[in-house]
């Protein structure tokens, strides 16, 4: 998915996860003061820092379940700060990544054409952290952290059983743009190409020449669920749009079938990647 997707799909701590990690910040700081003991010491006890315990107190950083559960045996809690995994987990992820995740989780087919960037599904990580560092105004480092993290987690739809249906269409310039440098890109489309392999995977390439093109509105998506509803969504700058009417889902559908007819075929596409990785 682009990068302005996840911005406006919840990129910042303002949303209802925020209010589950101020509570799990404020129960540790606490335990901590119940229990007569600094940050120093409670960094000493489980391994960490005084700062990274500081920012954790301060909602600064997400503590991870190592530091929960070294926590919890440190202040004796008997298991309640342990238990705060689970909403921490959940919490890492802004809100809207996790609603599209829940979707997606039901998607029995899914469509992508990609005009600016390669799409989330097949990012690195290292890929994926260099498109959200570009971002402007910039990204905390631990904005940066949790958006990552969200979009790993959500290429777990690659290895779902059953498969489902993946379909991607990808502008030549988003295989060329050097995003995050050279060596970043070659792994970013090494990775596609393995990916490609997968059974329930097909992936194309709009090549730059291609003179008739139905994708000249730009990128969207197209979703089918295990309930027989089909969900459209598209992009803007600061602007993620799901839709739902039928009418409009069956003008996106039509766009993206005649998008796959105009691109290079799947086997055309892959040997069209290897020339370009070789190039790169």
């Amino acid at each position: 998915m682009p990068e302005h997707d996840d911005e406006e799909w919840g990129a910042g701590l303002e949303d209802d996860s925020s209010a589950v990690l101020r509570a799990v910040s404020r129960q540790i700081k606490l335990w901590r003061e119940a229990a007569g003991m600094t940050q120093p010491e409670l960094g000493a006890a489980i391994g960490y820092g005084e700062e990274m315990v500081s920012a954790v107190e301060r909602c600064k950083r997400l503590p991870k379940p190592e530091f929960l559960d070294g926590a919890d045996k440190a202040l004796g809690a008997n298991g309640k700060i342990s238990a705060m995994k689970v909403d921490v987990k959940e919490a890492r992820y802004p809100k809207k990544v996790r609603d599209l995740a829940k979707l997606e989780e039901k998607a029995v087919e899914r469509g992508a054409y990609g005009d600016h960037n390669i799409d989330g599904l097949l990012q690195t990580e290292e890929y994926a952290r260099a498109l959200f560092a570009m971002r402007r105004p910039a990204f905390s480092e631990e904005e940066i952290d949790r958006l990552v993290a969200g979009r790993m987690a959500r290429q777990a739809m690659l290895e779902r059983q059953p498969a489902p249906m993946l379909t991607f269409v990808q502008e030549e310039v988003t295989l060329r743009r050097l995003l995050g440098g050279r060596m970043v890109m070659r792994r970013q489309l090494e990775h596609m190409l393995e990916v490609a392999q997968l059974r329930h995977v097909t992936l194309q390439v709009m090549p730059t020449e291609c003179e008739e093109h139905a994708g000249m509105a730009g990128e969207h998506r197209v979703l089918k669920l295990n309930d027989g509803t089909t969900l459209g969504s598209t992009d803007a700058q600061l602007t993620h749009r799901l839709i739902s009417d039928p009418k409009e889902v069956q003008i996106l559908e039509m766009r993206y079938g005649i998008i796959r007819s105009q691109a290079l075929t799947p086997r055309e596409s892959l040997a069209f990647i290897e020339k370009v990785l070789g190039e790169t």
